[in-house]
């Protein structure tokens, strides 16, 4: 019998309530046979890594400086960056691109610092996955300097439509998170119901944004089948439809993910 099994293309297992093992367990309990936890800083690129290499290939990894820790970014991080992402464990460069909302880091440095790490995907031929918040327009400008030399997702999309096509336009492909099992995102949904089959994920974005019915409480990889069932139910597919298309598409766009 074929049963439907997940990639959460997006979490954070540094940061989980639950220990790494117990969360592994979980996740595993609820079909989710592969999880990338997220690189974000520069403290926590070797823990990232160190829990990968631990897990592989069960866990992947991503080496990457987020938005808010752009002035955090400098020469040694980027050399960790180029030198461990050789490694099998290492999917993409991310989590990198752009926030205005909170604007923890100056937005021209976000900017800089966002280019330079694009350039290192271009360089190592990873992918990326990308944060954009309050900055569509930016970081559309940004990728589109890019075209052709970087591929990868945006990740826990909560954008416009127009975003959404820009984005495909590029070439890149989109992740939904628990968020558009949220009451008041419709708009999201509408944008979801847009969205070609073959350049979508599922994600969870753990201990962030738990889905419905766990909204409020930490999220963890267990859940994605939450917000993987709206998903389905948005795209008139079947739960194991999905689940072998989000699976294709992973296997796709991350070249050094480990063959089911």
């Amino acid at each position: 019998m074929i049963t439907a099994e997940w990639i959460d293309v997006h979490a954070h297992l540094n940061m989980l309530e639950t220990s790494v093992p117990e969360s592994l367990r979980l996740a595993k309990d609820a079909a989710v046979k592969t999880i990338f936890t997220i690189g974000t800083t520069p403290e926590d690129l070797p823990l990232v890594l160190k829990i990968a290499k631990e897990n592989y290939p069960s866990v992947c990894c991503t080496l990457g400086i987020h938005p808010h820790d752009a002035n955090l970014f400098d020469d040694p991080t980027e050399d960790f960056i180029r030198k461990n992402s050789q490694e099998k464990e290492v999917v993409a460069i991310g989590e990198i691109g752009l926030d205005y909302y909170y604007k923890n880091s100056d937005p021209e440095v976000q900017k800089k610092v966002f280019e330079r790490q694009l350039q290192i995907a271009a360089d190592t031929q990873l992918p990326v996955e990308i944060h954009t918040r309050d900055a569509e327009h930016d970081t559309y400008e940004i990728l589109k300097s890019f075209k052709g030399q970087v591929k990868g997702l945006l990740h826990c999309f909560t954008g416009t439509q127009w975003m959404a096509d820009r984005a495909l336009e590029l070439g890149f492909n989109i992740s939904i998170s628990g968020v558009v099992t949220f009451k008041n995102a419709e708009s999201l949904r509408d944008v979801v119901r847009t969205l070609p089959l073959d350049r979508l994920h599922v994600e969870t974005d753990a201990p962030f944004l738990a889905p419905m019915p766990h909204r409020g409480k930490k999220n963890t990889p267990a859940y994605v089948i939450h917000t993987a069932q709206v998903v389905a139910d948005l795209k008139g597919i079947s739960i194991l439809e999905l689940a072998q298309q989000t699976r294709q598409n992973a296997q796709k766009l991350f070249r050094k993910l480990p063959v089911s």
